[in-house]
């Protein structure tokens, strides 16, 4: 699995807009047949800040992703909305997904 972690510092005139802005980009690459995950958080620090956590099955399912119409359009116009370039996490995991963290369990059910 392809793991990818992109740190979004938005403008703040964008940041409120964000989700909306890359809904149509967020549906799209979901609906990816190689994509595992794609999931946008909003820092509870910064409220300019999205980290966006993705995974794909493998790296052809992630060069099909970059080479994707959606990717494009989206990379077209995101540089208009963001404060500085976005950093990024690209790692290769012996893992199909999530696992569990076995440190914590809920202790109510």
């Amino acid at each position: 699995m392809i793991l990818i972690v992109v740190k979004w510092t938005v403008l703040p005139e964008s940041a409120p807009r964000w989700p909306e802005l890359t809904r149509e980009f967020t549906e799209a690459t979901r609906a990816e047949d190689g994509c595992l995950f794609f999931e946008w958080s909003r820092s509870v620090d910064d409220e300019r800040v999205y980290t966006l956590v993705e995974a794909f099955r493998d790296d052809a399912a992630g060069a099909a992703h970059v080479g994707s119409d959606h990717f494009r359009t989206a990379v077209g116009w995101m540089g208009d909305h963001v404060e500085r370039t976005p950093e990024i996490i690209n790692v290769t995991v012996d893992q199909d997904g999530w696992g569990e963290m076995g440190e914590v369990t809920p202790t109510r059910r």
